[in-house]
């Protein structure tokens, strides 16, 4: 009698008052929000609150502030969608490599291809240095003009005119190598994103001319790489002078702004991997990229070789040929 008594007096969560529930929900991040959602469905309706996802993107993305009003976290992009996309790493199977990186022209493709493939990107673009922001930025990309699609795909965030002032956790004592990098593709019409960083370097280089440290943030998508550089300058005490995104094939050629824009929206369609380990899990995918490409480009360059070997033998042939014809006449 006792344990039934005691069973019927037990509280559960849900027995707390909503906006207590609610209050304490706005104090998780993303990830433990999610997973709550998960556990009832009187926490899924409070997880569920748009308010909610907003501060949890701005505060993680401070760059979606500058963005004009009504193009994200509002009607175009939900902020839960948005969250749910942006935060894990993206997951393209090798397979979609052939439209990616064909170097197809706009007015050749199908009308309806075009239609699909988004006609304008925002790039939300934040530095970080052990978490603390830097630098934000967005760039509106219209991608529907015709030298867009033929062009080797190539978005600025920082141009290397105006380079971005340095921010208040700059130094002399900062390496490079510590600065972290999320860079968020939206496609508005879409209501989708994705993020093409790795977060975290997978290659810290310097510049063969001006020794400008080149720090490189890759993901491998559909046999393509998507790599963001940030070109920190010596002179400055370690300022941030230009922040790119380009495209790359398996060859190393350059993608096109058409191909670029099927990978992204493949991307973006596509399934998504969460974990910390995911960081480790993209250095080595970009790894093997590069191992891959030097693999090709030598292969490449002893095919060449021998056909030059081929071509000269057949041409001291024939010069053997026509002397001795000359001499034996």
């Amino acid at each position: 009698m006792a344990m039934t008594t005691a069973a019927a007096t037990a509280t559960t969560v849900e027995d707390l008052p909503a906006d207590v529930l609610a209050c304490a929900l706005r104090r998780l991040d993303g990830r433990s929000l999610a997973a709550a959602s998960c556990a009832t469905a009187g926490l899924r309706a409070l997880a569920a609150d748009p308010e909610t996802w907003r501060a949890l993107c701005l505060a993680r993305w401070l760059s979606l502030l500058q963005a004009r009003p009504g193009l994200l976290l509002d009607s175009a992009v939900p902020p839960q969608r948005l969250f749910a996309d942006a935060f894990p790493f993206p997951c393209v199977p090798a397979d979609t490599n052939a439209p990616a990186a064909a170097p197809l022209a706009g007015a050749e493709a199908p009308g309806e291809l075009q239609q699909q493939l988004p006609a304008e990107l925002v790039s939300a673009v934040d530095v970080y240095h052990r978490g603390a922001p830097l630098l934000s930025s967005v760039v509106e990309t219209p991608a529907s003009s015709s030298w867009f699609l033929t062009s080797p795909f190539r978005v600025d965030a920082v141009e290397c005119g105006s380079p971005a002032p340095a921010g208040p956790g700059l130094g002399r004592g900062v390496s490079p190598a510590e600065l972290e990098l999320s860079w968020v593709v939206v496609d508005p019409r879409a209501g989708r994103a994705v993020n093409v960083s790795s977060r975290r370097p997978v290659a810290v280089d310097r510049h063969w001319y001006t020794g400008e440290a080149l720090v490189r943030y890759a993901v491998v998508l559909g046999g393509c790489k998507l790599e963001a550089t940030v070109t920190c300058s010596e002179e400055a005490a370690g300022s941030i002078r230009e922040i790119s995104l380009a495209a790359e094939d398996a060859d190393g050629a350059a993608v096109s702004g058409e191909g670029t824009l099927r990978l992204l929206a493949a991307a973006m369609a596509g399934p998504r991997k969460g974990g910390e380990e995911q960081e480790e899990a993209a250095k080595r995918r970009y790894e093997e990229f590069v191992r891959s490409k030097r693999g090709r480009k030598e292969s490449k360059a002893r095919k060449e070789v021998l056909v030059d070997l081929c071509c000269s033998a057949v041409s001291a042939v024939a010069v053997l040929s026509f002397i001795a014809a000359v001499v034996l006449r």
